[in-house]
């Protein structure tokens, strides 16, 4: 019985408990564990809290603060601003969204660069060659250069933009008989 005692003892401890220790090692104590999480916790709320108190800083760094939570919010109400100005004047809006395709690549690149960096990427996938993009970039230009023309044309403002003359060829292409050889043979088989 001393021997059953003894074996017992050892696993599920005197002091020292074998067995549970021996688990400890392949999964992690979900009591400690709490525990350890809920210090972690605390200690990084107190960190938030103590960054935010305005006791010991100076305007400067209120400024700054304020400064550096702005360019989320700005991002956001500029794209619901861009999409306002697509709806009130969309010949304007298409008009300003050519000049952007005049933008080099690179430079798409490096603000891709920028704004990762600032919202916490830390690497930037590919590379791009400069002058490649500038390139490309300029022989657009003439391409642009006809959109924006035709665009201007569209404005409501442009002179003949409601003209009421009538347009004999278009109302000719639409009422021309088409050749349809399918058409055409299955006429030949029923009749």
């Amino acid at each position: 019985m001393g021997l059953i005692a003894d074996v017992f003892g050892l696993v599920f401890g005197r002091q020292s408990n074998a067995l549970r220790e021996t688990l400890e090692v392949f999964r992690e104590n979900a009591e400690a564990g709490a525990a350890r999480a809920h210090d972690m916790q605390s200690a990084a709320l107190s960190q938030l809290a103590a960054e935010f108190q305005y006791g010991g800083k100076s305007r400067f760094d209120r400024f700054m603060d304020g400064v550096n939570r702005l360019p989320r919010p700005l991002l956001a109400l500029g794209t619901l601003a861009l999409i306002g100005a697509s709806l009130s004047d969309p010949v304007w809006f298409a008009a300003r969204m050519q000049g952007l395709a005049l933008v080099p690549e690179p430079l798409w690149w490096l603000l891709g660069v920028i704004v990762s960096f600032y919202f916490g990427a830390r690497h930037q996938v590919k590379s791009q060659e400069f002058q490649q993009g500038l390139a490309a970039s300029m022989a657009r230009v003439p391409e642009v250069a006809e959109n924006i023309a035709a665009l201007e044309r569209l404005r409501a403002d442009a002179p003949a933009v409601a003209a009421t003359s009538t347009d004999a060829e278009a109302r000719l292409d639409a009422t021309a008989a088409e050749n349809n050889p399918a058409l055409e043979a299955w006429k030949a088989r029923r009749g």
